[in-house]
């Protein structure tokens, strides 16, 4: 008997849809959240007393040092153990005969446990490879490293929206099914419709969470807080790009009494950031559970703040990156005017006085004005009248 224990999200649940199609009745396959696989564990140990005549695979997940304790005394005592996992919070279990975590491949590509599943079951010759399967696979990857962003994947990011869409029951049962018998690897017309009214339900959420986004520094990283209860990933991704003066998003889910962390700049590890408060994950995308400490610095301390002011959309005029200038404000009525007196040679002005030294391009700027004052792009009435003194004053 095979027994696989894996995560209860997309990557997680590949790995029980791989082993279905490699093991059928012979495995057993429990998804598990962070928290609960360790408990599990436990259980299994002291209710199954014959475990050496099984395999057991724990996958895009890691035990604690209780059971880490007893996977070895397993192994080292005839018994079947494998641990693959894709996060570098798991390397340590490399130093174990059992453990096989690698976080990225050679040619720079992320590794999903998924893949990394798919592979060691391919190498040890349990599964037989399909360009259905291989395809399968290959989306789960792209959507967990969000490669699918950076390759226009829509595809990988339509079948984590299927995921979220159905049981994961049902999930499992058709997507075995559909890659068993077929050539490759599709979304049939009725699940095409309902991928297009959830992509307009994203869309709508995101938009609305936009305007309730707070901003504050967190220890030396300029955060953006939000609330949320769905679509994380998405979100994080569209609030990343929206404000990219932000280190990163934290996305608060109180009813879970968990965080989430995302961003999309190299020079953020959001995964040492939810090391801070026990969690972990990826360098672009982590969490935590919402202890005392994460309390109170994510809910309790930003709690009187008020959301970040939008920038003006649908200027004519008082466009962002213009060479002409670009005018911002912020609530002290402080306005700030960034132009360029050169190709690489940026100025940047608060009411008229220049501040620091001239920036070498637009964005950084801007990333000055917005973490330290909060500033936002003013509409085009505002600008327009602010030339007209501007030109005033020097004409005079």
């Amino acid at each position: 008997m095979y027994r696989l224990y894996t995560h209860n999200d997309l990557d997680g649940v590949g790995c029980g849809i791989i082993a279905k199609i490699a093991f059928g009745k012979d495995v057993e396959v429990r998804y598990n959240s962070v928290m609960g696989l360790d408990h599990q564990i436990e259980k299994l140990f002291e209710n199954e007393k014959n475990l050496k005549d099984d395999f057991l695979i724990i996958t895009d997940l890691s035990v604690n040092d209780e059971n880490l304790i007893r996977l070895d005394d397993l192994e080292k005592s005839g018994g079947k153990v494998r641990l693959i996992d894709h996060h570098k919070t798991a390397l340590h279990f490399n130093d174990y005969s059992w453990g096989r975590v690698k976080v990225q491949y050679d040619d720079g590509r992320l590794t999903a446990a998924t893949s990394l599943l798919y592979e060691y079951l391919l190498e040890h010759k349990l599964i037989k490879s399909s360009l259905a399967l291989d395809e399968f696979v290959e989306l789960v990857r792209q959507y967990d490293t969000w490669e699918w962003d950076q390759n226009e994947n829509i595809k990988a990011k339509n079948l984590n929206d299927l995921f979220f869409m159905v049981s994961i029951e049902e999930f499992e049962e058709k997507m075995t099914e559909r890659i068993i018998n077929s050539d490759h690897f599709e979304f049939d017309d009725f699940e095409q419709k309902l991928l297009e009214m959830e992509e307009e339900k994203i869309e709508r959420y995101v938009r609305r969470k936009k305007r309730e986004i707070v901003q504050t520094f967190i220890g030396e990283f300029c955060a953006g807080i939000v609330h949320a209860e769905s679509y994380h990933s998405e979100l994080g991704n569209e609030l990343g790009k929206d404000f990219p003066h932000l280190d990163y998003i934290a996305i608060l889910n109180l009813g879970g009494k968990k965080i989430s962390f995302r961003t999309i700049h190299d020079h953020v590890d959001v995964s040492a950031v939810a090391g801070k408060f026990g969690g972990g994950g990826h360098a672009k995308a982590s969490g935590c559970s919402m202890g005392k400490d994460a309390y109170k610095l994510f809910v309790q301390d930003i709690f009187p703040l008020d959301p970040m002011r939008q920038d003006a959309f649908r200027n004519k005029y008082n466009n962002k990156s213009s060479m002409q200038g670009s005018l911002y404000e912020n609530k002290k009525g402080d306005k700030f005017f960034i132009f360029a007196a050169g190709e690489n040679d940026w100025i940047l002005e608060m009411n008229g006085k220049p501040i620091r030294e001239p920036y070498q391009n637009f964005q950084q700027a801007e990333n000055f004005i917005k973490r330290k004052y909060q500033a936002w792009l003013v509409h085009d009435d505002i600008y327009v009248e602010f030339l007209k003194r501007f030109y005033i004053k020097t004409k005079n």
